[in-house]
C-alpha cells in the first residue's frame, strides 16, 4: 500500500469511529508504529485530523455556514421547545452555535430580556432588537464566528444567570460532553455553573462520536433537550449520571 492510500485509510477510519488508536492502526494496516505516528503529523499539518495521546481523532470543527445548513429543521424544532424555559425578565446566555443561533430567533420580539453570547452570529442576529445585549471579548475563531479563551471566560466571571442554553460538537458514547478544540473546553465547562438552570440543546446527530476534549457529561445540566430516541440501556446509564432527558 502507498502512503498516500494509507493515509487516505487512516482519515477514513478516524472518521467512521471518531478516534483511532497508533497500535491498533499498526496492526490493521501491517506498518510500524512509527510510521503511523509520522502519517498521523502529517495528517494533522494537512488538517484532516488531530493528534492525541496514542492516537488521533476526527476532524470535527465545521464551518458556520456548514452547521447552518446540517439538520437545519431538527435544530428549528428544538429551538421552540426552549421557549417553554426561558420568560421575560430573565438574564440569559447563550453559547456559540447554529442550535442556540435558532433560539435567539425566538428572542428578537421578547422584551424585557438580558442576553450574553460569545457569537457574533447572534449578536448580529439580537443588535436590532428589544434585548439588551452583551457580548464576550476575545480572539475570534473565524471559522464559526465565536470567541473563547481567556478574556470571554473571565468576563463571565462577573455575571450570573437566570437560564444559559449550550451546544456541543459532539456526544460520546459515555455521554461525555466533548469538543475538537481545547480552546473552547474551559469557557463551556465553566459557564453552566454560572447559570440558575442550564439547558444542553442538541439533535440527534450529535450523539455517538467523539473528539479531543471532555467538557462535562450530561448530568451536569439541568436538562438536556433533544430529539434523540434512547434504548432502555441508555436510558438506565442516563439516570445513573442523574441526566434529565427532555423530548418529546
Amino acid at each position: 500500500m502507498l502512503a498516500a492510500e494509507r493515509q487516505a485509510k487512516i482519515v477514513e477510519l478516524t472518521m467512521r469511529r471518531g478516534s483511532v488508536q497508533v497500535e491498533e492502526l499498526a496492526q490493521e494496516l501491517k506498518v510500524s508504529s512509527m510510521t503511523i505516528r509520522r502519517d498521523l503529523v502529517k495528517l494533522e499539518e494537512e488538517n484532516k485530523l488531530e493528534r492525541c495521546h496514542g492516537g488521533a481523532v476526527a476532524k470535527q470543527e465545521e464551518l458556520y455556514a456548514d452547521k447552518q445548513i446540517s439538520h437545519k429543521k431538527e435544530k428549528e424544532s428544538l429551538a421552540r421547545r426552549c421557549l417553554d424555559y426561558m420568560k421575560e425578565g430573565d438574564t440569559i446566555f447563550l453559547d456559540a452555535g447554529t442550535t442556540t443561533y435558532e433560539i435567539a430567533k425566538h428572542m428578537k420580539g421578547m422584551k424585557d430580556l438580558s442576553v450574553v453570547t460569545n457569537d457574533l452570529e447572534i449578536a448580529q442576529l439580537l443588535k436590532d432588537s428589544e434585548v439588551e445585549l452583551f457580548v464576550c471579548g476575545g480572539r475570534v475563531q473565524k471559522e464559526t464566528g465565536s470567541m473563547f479563551e481567556r478574556y470571554a471566560t473571565q468576563m463571565l466571571e462577573d455575571f450570573k444567570f437566570d437560564v444559559g442554553f449550550f451546544g456541543a460538537a459532539c456526544i460520546n458514547n459515555e455521554f461525555e460532553v466533548m469538543t475538537p478544540t481545547q480552546t473552547k473546553m474551559w469557557l463551556k465547562r465553566y459557564t453552566p455553573v454560572r447559570c440558575e438552570k442550564a439547558y444542553l440543546v442538541v439533535d440527534a446527530s450529535k450523539f455517538g462520536k467523539q473528539a479531543m476534549t471532555r467538557i462535562n457529561h450530561l448530568g451536569d445540566f439541568n436538562g438536556v433537550i433533544t430529539d434523540k430516541i434512547f434504548t432502555a440501556q441508555e436510558k438506565e446509564r442516563l439516570n445513573k449520571l442523574g441526566a434529565v432527558i427532555i423530548s418529546e
